[in-house]
């Protein structure tokens, strides 16, 4: 029998507030074997993920994957943890930080909590951390520009599964992509161009996503279509011409086939065509992550570089740089318009409307 959560905290004079939940996709505990393995059986359990029948996707996972890969997983996590920790947590952390002080703007009450979706802190404890403040409000802001059933909408079903259990649910909303939205595209066009500045312009610039198996776009999933809108927003935006730059998908995984071209093999080309400075740039990410900074920034830059290539970079992801949390900003104000403590034309409950609430209640045999 399912149980549902009383709130036994309410009282009728507590404020209410507005919830900000930033969610990204999550990072082991630790660069160990041990970690990796609890992570990525969390993360490859999720049928969203991997689309295959559950007994025989359960079989090779526990079978042979998780049996396989966290070792060897483990080696490339420890080659970018740093004294912080996970870039990709500290990272998200900072960002949240931003956040936090940006909506201290605001007319009302505004809290901000980070989540991962899969580890911790969990998208669980995010929500409960919401509640005991008084978030009547919840504005879910996953970190994925471009929308994916496997990142996005499974964000959305973690968060569903908590929702369940709570008696009292907040009113929800949810940003499901921002892969067009002109702050998005100018923050991204003005960090390639500190990038220029920094090393030149390149001959070519490569858009690397993150992959997907070719038949979730088969089955209706957008993700492959925003990329490139992405990508062609920013390439007009920078005013390059078509020769200059291309897109192409990273971090495939098995042997079915999936999003092309695979950004490996388009590096290793242009290496032995002859093509010498290149940079790579991942909209997908919004902070660096294993999939950045030991992949893209060590790994392909191998490649090109033994295929013929002499001067490769890698662009950062946006990060916790001022652009991305303004950005953001952007995005929270027009998702949460309308509700009182973001809305300034909005008035937030007072103390005395506090008061009054409770006597009211007390009037009518209220406890609390």
């Amino acid at each position: 029998m399912m149980k549902f959560e009383g709130h036994t905290d309410f009282t009728h004079e507590a404020p209410s507030c507005t919830g900000i939940l930033i969610t990204n996709l999550g990072t082991p505990d630790a660069p160990t074997p041990a970690a990796v393995r609890r992570y990525l059986a969390e993360f490859l359990s999720d049928p969203r993920v991997v689309e295959m029948p559950r007994w025989l996707w359960m079989l090779a996972l526990h079978g042979i994957i998780l049996r396989i890969r966290p070792a060897r997983a483990a080696k490339s996590y420890q080659s970018v943890w740093d004294e912080k920790g996970s870039p990709l947590l500290y990272i998200s952390e900072e960002l949240a930080a931003g956040l936090k002080q940006a909506c201290q703007g605001f007319a009302g009450s505004v809290r901000v909590e980070l989540a991962m979706r899969y580890g911790q802190p969990s998208i669980e404890a995010g929500l409960q951390a919401l509640k005991q403040a008084g978030a009547r409000r919840v504005l879910l802001l996953p970190l994925y520009p471009q929308y994916s059933a496997t990142t996005t909408a499974t964000t959305f079903d973690a968060v569903s599964k908590v929702l369940q259990k709570w008696r009292w649910i907040p009113e929800l909303r949810m940003i499901n992509h921002y892969h067009d939205h002109p702050a998005y595209i100018s923050a991204l066009a003005d960090s390639i161009r500190a990038c220029w500045q920094a090393h030149e312009q390149p001959d070519k610039l490569l858009f690397s996503f993150h992959g997907l198996p070719k038949k979730y776009l088969l089955k209706g999933d957008p993700y492959f279509c925003e990329c490139q809108t992405t990508a062609r927003l920013v390439a007009e935006n920078l005013r390059l011409e078509a020769d200059k730059w291309s897109i192409s998908f990273q971090s495939r995984f098995g042997r079915e086939e999936w999003l092309q071209p695979y950004t490996d093999h388009t590096l290793q080309q242009w290496g032995e065509q002859g093509i010498q400075h290149v940079q790579v740039v991942c909209p997908g990410f919004s902070v660096d992550c294993l999939e950045t900074l030991e992949e893209i920034a060590v790994e392909n830059r191998d490649i090109f570089l033994a295929a013929g290539g002499t001067q490769y970079s890698y662009i950062p992801a946006l990060n916790a740089e001022d652009g991305h949390i303004a950005m953001l900003m952007e995005l929270i104000k027009q998702h949460t318009a309308g509700w009182p403590d973001t809305d300034s034309s909005l008035q937030a409950e007072s103390a005395s409307d506090l008061q009054d609430r409770r006597q009211r209640a007390v009037k009518i045999g209220a406890v609390k």
